[in-house]
């Protein structure tokens, strides 16, 4: 019969399946059920999903839309000059980012906001080296200002920093639990892939990421694994083996 020491050293936790990633959530999960700006409780729920992630030893990147503030395209299509709409949306972003940190920070987490439009009073600026410093300190870094240039997504964005930072996967919260031949929303009929390859996302349009994004996710064989931002503990399932969700792979 075992003795207690020995039984506990055979009680090991499940390692999680990645140890450093990026989380890209669009600007409208901050909104809940308002049609826009910030829901303080849904920012504090998502805030504490990816607590529970970070519990796990996992680094952690983010990268937050602007949509539920002010999105570039709408505003090129109302008349606005596109450059300056899209450097309105980059402002979005940051405000967003910092209330994601103020969620975090009131849970514990070390945050750093890392803005690629330096703003020195509100945020850091973006330094690669410095932001690999935060992550192996186990703070959470939020990338704002997406790329820092017009014409990119904050999609884009979180896929050029996920590169950067050399994370393992990029993690996609939507309002679905993965990638689906039409809109679940719209179709009752339809069908959830498991897998699908970066080029099928881009033949068919399946709409994950914008097409800058995929391809760049492609060329560097990043996987992204879209699931549901709103099924509790759905973030955390994933990196234990767990729950529903779909691979974009090579």
């Amino acid at each position: 019969m075992p003795d207690a020491e020995s039984t506990a050293t055979e009680i090991v936790p499940s390692k999680p399946s990645f140890k450093r990633v990026m989380l890209k959530i669009s600007g409208e999960a901050l909104m809940g059920d308002q049609g826009f700006g910030l829901h303080p409780p849904t920012v504090e729920r998502i805030a504490a999903e990816v607590k529970t992630v970070h519990d796990m030893g996992v680094e952690i990147c983010m990268v937050i839309g602007g949509g539920n503030i002010f999105r570039g395209l709408q505003g090129s299509a109302q008349g606005m000059e596109r450059t300056t709409a899209d450097y309105m949306g980059m402002l979005a972003t940051v405000m967003n980012a910092l209330a994601m940190q103020s969620a975090l920070e009131g849970l514990g987490v070390f945050t750093r906001v890392i803005s690629a439009i330096p703003m020195d009073q509100v945020c850091e600026p973006y330094i690669r080296r410095r932001a690999v410093r935060h992550l192996e300190k186990a703070r959470v870094c939020i990338f704002a200002a997406g790329t820092g240039n017009p014409y990119f997504t904050t999609d884009t964005a979180a896929t050029l920093r996920a590169n950067e930072m050399a994370c393992e996967a990029i993690f996609k919260g939507t309002k679905v639990d993965g990638v689906y031949d039409k809109d679940p929303e719209k179709h009752a009929d339809a069908v959830r892939y498991d897998r699908v390859s970066y080029d099928e996302v881009l033949a068919k349009r399946l709409g994950v990421m914008d097409a800058s994004a995929i391809a760049l996710a492609r060329d560097n064989n990043k996987p992204i694994i879209v699931f549901s931002l709103d099924e509790p503990g759905g973030f955390k399932g994933i990196l234990a083996g767990e729950g529903t969700y779909t691979t974009v792979h090579g």
